[in-house]
């Protein structure tokens, strides 16, 4: 072991092993040693030996939010394209894709290159208008306007064919037996004879009017469904002066707001710039001294196959990245920045124009000033309520004279439950903040709350008044609906008892015509019945007669307020001369859907095969977005008026 180690730190893999270690040294000072993990480039998907880069996402996701933007009519932002999780959805279908067709590959399903050749010369766009052949020149400068490459594009071709070589061999090997068809033929052309008659409500009496003994136990058979839950009522303090304006600032004040904010009023430079992002310094470099030739941003683009990305009036803050950022606000009129390295690949902006920031006066600003004023003065105002009431209960003072002493005012909240509604279940206008719901459920009766500080500048103290326990309502409150659903499941039950009654007599073999004309009911003869004529007769007809046999009675409800008593007396089976076809009809369809699931199930175990994953957050990074999605806004509430 010694004497083989001895022969590799001799030999030129170790030597150039420890010059990579000593480049990372000196690039990181030694805090991180992984520098062989550090040396390739970061994938936002990677499958086997497929990958797309973050250059290569950005482009894709670029595409589609052009394409968002033209069907909205409306402009978007990458936060409105991934929002709702809409982004951890496309990456898992982007993977499972990578995966798929890296895993095709290896196991040989590789396209031609004529076929490929073939799909290219079929586009109109790649075609001379004038000549009607097809043009190189006009292939490649029609990918460049979608920010694509002939080998991007190629490569995306072949990854078609095989997937849908695939998918078309797997329909033309997978075949369904033929007793799935042959079942649902059978039970399509089949037909039965049966007689049946109806039994009404009206046949088996109708409930009266329940007593109270009678609502009180149905009350207490669904009392979970009932019971109100615990309720609360309280009294607000709030030290804002309600529908009260403040008084206007002085002139004074206004001049000497103005004086200290003139800077963060003023209005900011503005700049128009075409900023074009290359995925490696070298290509940079090629772009910027194409800029500095003279040749327009729009052909240089063109030329490197890339997007430019262009920026009208715009102030250094609306840009995110810094280094681009200093960059183009270092630049004068018409010239061109050196590459910088910005967070996806290397920039380099060229400054069309300068709009020069402008000092704001007075009179742009006015109203902006006394607004802020008029804020301060309110919150101020609140302020000295609040050490004022505080104050007043260090005295022993009770609540309602602290409030009449301060100028506080107090508003009053019905009964609410726990999650902020009313008793009944009702919503409460305008919604109670959950804040002032939490600190009403941490009290007892009649407990006062401290002052609670909501932030921007609201605060208020809760005292509460009562509290309702959980209990049934009382029968008064709810005797009509109570009573309503008292008769209706008083009424199935007679129906439903009356139909029983009428079925035993005919399942004890007394006749079912004679049994009809006892209760006066019609009797009704269907003959050569399919499913699908027996629908205009109800369900209970349909689940009856089809699903009893030769001879037998059946008993159905049909509709809410009727039953339906009947016999099937023959069935006819489907002719199989008929039925063939019919059933080649049924296996096909349901093939289809069986494709489709076996097509599904493959294409995630082949990513699965070929270890197919993505990195969220770098995706984020890439689209300029945080790391990490933010978490939905809570909406605040506010005290109901008074």
């Amino acid at each position: 072991m010694l004497t083989a180690f001895r022969t590799f730190a001799k030999s030129k893999w170790a030597i150039g092993l420890l010059v990579l270690l000593a480049i990372g040294l000196l690039v990181t000072g030694g805090s991180q040693m992984d520098v062989l993990a550090n040396l390739g480039p970061k994938h936002v998907v990677s499958a086997g030996n497929r990958s797309m880069s973050q250059a290569e996402f950005r482009g894709e996701l670029d595409r589609i939010l052009e394409q968002a933007r033209q069907q909205s009519g409306r402009p978007l932002t990458f936060e409105d394209l991934v929002g709702q999780g809409g982004l951890p959805q496309f990456l898992q279908q982007k993977s499972q894709q990578l995966g798929f067709v890296n895993w095709a590959w290896k196991a040989g399903i590789r396209p031609g290159k004529e076929l490929v050749l073939r799909q290219i010369r079929q586009a109109p766009a790649f075609f001379d208008s004038v000549t009607g052949q097809f043009s190189e020149e006009q292939y490649r400068n029609a990918l460049a306007e979608n920010n694509a490459t002939p080998e991007m594009f190629e490569a995306q071709l072949r990854d078609q064919y095989s997937t849908q070589h695939y998918g078309a061999a797997l329909g033309a090997g997978m075949r369904l037996p033929r007793i799935y068809g042959a079942i649902l033929a059978s039970q399509a052309l089949e037909t039965r004879d049966a007689r049946w008659f109806t039994v009404t409500q009206a046949m088996a009496g109708t409930a009266g009017t329940p007593t109270d003994a009678q609502l009180t136990a149905l009350m207490n058979q669904n009392a979970d469904q009932l019971r109100l839950p615990e309720s609360r009522s309280a009294s607000v303090v709030l030290f804002d002066d309600g529908a009260a304006a403040t008084a206007a600032p002085t002139e004074a004040r206004i001049q000497e707001r103005f004086d200290f904010r003139r800077d963060a009023l003023s209005l900011p430079e503005k700049r128009s710039f075409v900023t074009l992002t290359a995925p490696n310094r070298a290509a940079a470099d090629r772009i910027a001294a194409a800029l500095r030739a003279g040749q327009s941003p729009a052909e240089v683009a063109r030329a490197n196959s890339i997007q430019p990305a262009e920026y009208n009036d715009t102030p250094r803050s609306a840009l995110g990245d810094p280094a681009v950022a200093a960059a183009v606000f270092g630049l004068a009129a018409n010239q061109v920045s050196a590459p910088v390295q910005a967070g996806v690949g290397f920039v380099v902006a060229k400054v069309n124009s300068i709009q020069p920031g402008r000092a704001a006066t007075l009179a742009d600003v006015r109203e902006q000033v006394i607004a802020e004023l008029r804020a301060e003065d309110a919150r101020a105002a609140v302020y000295r309520r609040v050490e004022a009431y505080e104050k007043a209960r260090e005295d022993g003072k009770t609540l309602d004279v602290a409030v009449r002493e301060v100028g506080a005012r107090i508003i009053q909240v019905p009964p609410i439950r726990e999650d902020g509604k009313l008793r009944n279940g009702q919503d409460i206008n305008p919604a109670l903040p959950p804040q002032l719901i939490q600190t009403m459920w941490g009290l007892g009766k009649g407990a006062e709350s401290e002052v609670v500080d909501m932030g921007q500048g609201q605060y208020f103290v809760v005292r509460v008044d009562d509290i309702l326990p959980a209990a049934l309502p009382p029968l008064a409150g709810i005797r009509e609906p109570l009573a309503q659903q008292w008769v209706l499941r008083e009424n199935a039950r007679l129906l439903s008892a009356r139909a029983s009654a009428l079925a035993a007599r005919v399942r004890g073999g007394e006749d079912l015509a004679a049994v009809a004309a006892s209760v006066g009911a019609t009797l009704q003869t269907g003959t050569g019945l399919n499913r699908q004529s027996a629908e205009q007769n109800g369900q209970g007809v349909i689940a009856g007669v089809f699903g009893s046999g030769r001879g037998q009675p059946f008993s159905q409800q049909n509709t809410a307020d009727t039953f339906v008593i009947g016999r099937t007396d023959r069935i006819t089976a489907a002719v199989p001369a008929l039925a063939a076809p019919i059933a080649e009809q049924f296996r096909q369809r349901m093939g289809g859907d069986h494709v489709n699931a076996v097509g599904e199930t493959a294409i995630a175990a082949a990513a699965a095969r070929s270890k197919a994953e993505f990195d969220e957050s770098l995706a984020r990074l890439s689209l300029g977005l945080p790391a990490e999605a933010p978490a939905a806004p809570a909406t605040p509430g506010a005290p109901p008026a008074q």
